[in-house]
């Protein structure tokens, strides 16, 4: 059983909820209005068997100035303890590699990201394993697009991601 600290935090993209455990950070939300946020704290304290606990700013000390650090344009990569309990197996694997693989910056196919961990036929399960990351901006699963161009699918919705790739510079920023 693990205990878990939460807190909500403004960013360019809108409030995240952020989670973590002693391990480090679990989960990241994104639009985390009041609903958004029990719906998470629900999900989370049966994923994790405990019941959350607002953060005193302990745990997620780190992470928020980290994340502050991104989204003010001033850190490229993030250095933060990450627990992995929330994802396994193919997941975990493809999302370690994203993690490990594709910096600031740059962007990855679903097929080629499939090929890195060995498994070439498998980009619609990428796909499946970036739909259920539990870390998004941190493990970067914004970084992951079709490999005709297209944007892809995100779980922050595509207005979310287009803002997350102008920030690194891969797209342009919109005019208005």
């Amino acid at each position: 059983m693990k205990s878990f600290e939460w807190t909500v935090m403004g960013s360019d993209i809108g409030p995240l909820l952020l989670a973590a455990t002693d391990e480090g950070l679990v989960s990241v939300v994104f639009h985390a209005d009041a609903a958004v946020r029990d719906r998470a704290l629900g999900r989370l304290a049966g994923r994790l068997g405990t019941e959350p606990a607002e953060d005193a700013g302990g745990r997620l000390a780190e992470p928020i100035r980290q994340l502050e650090a991104y989204f003010a344009g001033g850190l490229r990569e993030f250095e933060l303890p990450l627990d992995w309990t929330l994802s396994g197996g193919f997941n975990r694997e493809v999302l370690r590699e994203l993690a490990d693989g594709v910096p600031y910056g740059t962007v990855v196919g679903y097929g080629d990201l499939a090929a890195r961990v060995g498994q070439p036929g498998a980009a619609q399960a990428v796909g499946a394993a970036m739909g259920s990351n539990p870390l998004p901006v941190v493990v970067p699963c914004h970084r992951v697009v079709e490999t005709d161009g297209g944007l892809g699918g995100f779980g922050g919705g595509l207005e979310t991601k287009r803002k997350l790739l102008a920030l690194e510079g891969v797209l342009p920023e919109p005019l208005f």
